[in-house]
């Protein structure tokens, strides 16, 4: 039941949102996500924090550091801006199946270089989308949780998982600061 009404949420949201509105979240996350990566050095960024569980994190995925959520994040960034180009182009779907499971985890490993990669992919989605013109009507490729997405709802969807993970970032930010100290 709480499943079916996010879905309809989720989809509903994304139909009533606007590019520039899109645009404008994504801009403000990725200043957040910077702000919160100014005072973490390779040691406190590198810290696995457990956060108590959280909409959107799943199981696997609580027990993160910083750097490792930015990982994740680039990750997803750029298969949604995969996506979301291919649908705007009438692309089909690469060959090798993207599993949504596996292929978004970090490695562990994961450094301070991660802030800069992180900001690169945001800047890069950005402008990759702009020359693309329209992305609402376009094909469309399901998304495993949300049902149907055309180019713009996948677009929305990336302002909306930088979102998801902003609460475990602030989380992990914090205690990281706090057990470094």
């Amino acid at each position: 039941m709480i499943r079916s009404f996010i879905k309809i949420f989720v989809q509903t949201h994304f139909k009533l949102s606007s590019a520039k509105r899109v645009e404008k979240q994504t801009r403000r996350l990725l200043k957040e996500y910077l702000r919160l990566a100014q005072g973490l050095d390779e040691i406190s960024g590198s810290e696995p924090i457990t956060v108590p569980p959280m909409f959107g994190i799943d199981e696997d995925m609580r027990g993160w550091t910083f750097f490792m959520i930015l990982r994740h994040n680039t990750i997803v960034n750029n298969a949604i801006s995969a996506n979301i180009r291919r649908l705007a182009l009438g692309e089909s779907a690469p060959a090798k199946k993207f599993d949504h499971k596996h292929d978004v985890m970090p490695a562990e490993d994961c450094g301070i270089e991660q802030i800069a990669i992180f900001k690169a992919s945001v800047l890069s989605h950005l402008e990759s989308i702009r020359p693309l013109g329209e992305l609402r009507g376009t094909k469309t490729k399901d998304h495993p949780r949300f049902g149907s997405f055309d180019a713009h709802k996948w677009n929305c969807m990336f302002a909306f998982h930088l979102k998801v993970h902003l609460r475990q970032a602030m989380f992990v930010r914090e205690k990281a600061l706090t057990t470094s100290s």
